[in-house]
């Protein structure tokens, strides 16, 4: 009988059309794909993969192999996951992408009451400002802002993404405090450039009447990546644009002062996102549960 790493990895592989591609799903190296689907061949006897250098095709008796068993792999490995969460603690390499300024600050110091919890379950945790494909990239949870909702993917809501303007103490010493969002364009601005578009991110502000206004920072110092732009501000650079979740630690600190208070900019909600699935996997569920049940209190 065929044991279940060597179906897997045939029909990942020809889903993606590529070991290495295969691999990433399934947590393994390239050569071990690569072994298991020839071990499959060997003992079915039948060629299912065209190989060369540029491209992996499959046979037409690869074709109608994939066409038997994609739907009964799915359900056995259903069938596994639910026996395993059966019988014992939720366990296995937990895959997840962050968005790195809220992961670290507001994920990650979630860890060691989590792994004390479920000692069995193995992090393997990205801090990544993308958007991941959770089902084609192998990923169990993805957290950030921005996702699309594509076909098999839920997500639950966190927290509200408000943009807010910041400066350090230092900075705003010696300068007059913007009294509208228009204002801020007077002040050096620390501004993100998007790593997808190549532009600079604007934002529309609101203020609790619902009036908007034009938040138009200049290009004094132009950053990719939002841990950096909090840390110019708090060395003094300029005024910046954040999420709050982002800056509201240095706030508290004192080491950033939030500007126009009664204005913010909706980045829309940073959410937890995983795969649909009949029966999800004990890892990804009390991971799930833990961090919504975290944000909830």
């Amino acid at each position: 009988m065929e044991t279940l790493a060597n179906l897997e990895s045939f029909v990942r592989s020809a889903e993606t059309g590529s070991f290495s591609a295969a691999a990433r799903l399934l947590a393994l190296t390239p050569a071990a794909v690569s072994r298991n689907v020839a071990m499959l061949e060997r003992n079915i006897g039948v060629r299912l993969f065209q190989r060369s250098t540029r491209k992996l095709s499959l046979t037409e008796a690869g074709e109608s192999f994939l066409a038997s068993i994609g739907g009964n792999l799915q359900a056995l490995q259903a069938a596994i996951s639910a026996v395993a969460s059966d019988r014992g603690e939720p366990a296995g390499v937990l895959k997840v992408s962050l968005a790195p300024t809220f992961g670290i600050g507001h994920i990650l110091p979630l860890l060691p009451a989590f792994l004390a919890r479920y000692p069995l379950i193995r992090p393997e945790w990205h801090f990544e400002n993308r958007p991941v494909d959770l089902i084609a990239e192998g990923y169990d949870a993805a957290i950030g802002g921005g996702f699309e909702l594509t076909p098999g993917v839920i997500s639950r809501t966190l927290a509200a993404a408000h943009v807010v303007a910041v400066a350090s103490p230092a900075y705003l010493a010696t300068r007059t405090l913007p009294e509208r969002p228009e204002d801020l364009s007077r002040h050096n601005g620390i501004v993100m450039r998007g790593t997808r578009t190549g532009r600079i991110r604007q934002w529309i502000m609101r203020d609790g009447a619902g009036h908007d206004a034009p938040a138009s920072l200049n290009e004094h110092i132009v950053l990719n990546d939002p841990a950096a732009m909090r840390e110019a501000a708090i060395l003094g650079l300029g005024v910046t644009l954040l999420v709050l979740p982002d800056v509201l630690a240095n706030i508290q600190r004192g080491e950033l002062v939030r500007l126009l208070p009664d204005w913010y900019g909706d980045a829309g909600p940073i959410s937890l996102y995983y795969p649909s699935r009949a029966l999800m996997p004990a890892k990804t569920r009390v991971f799930v549960d833990f961090v919504v049940d975290a944000f909830k209190r």
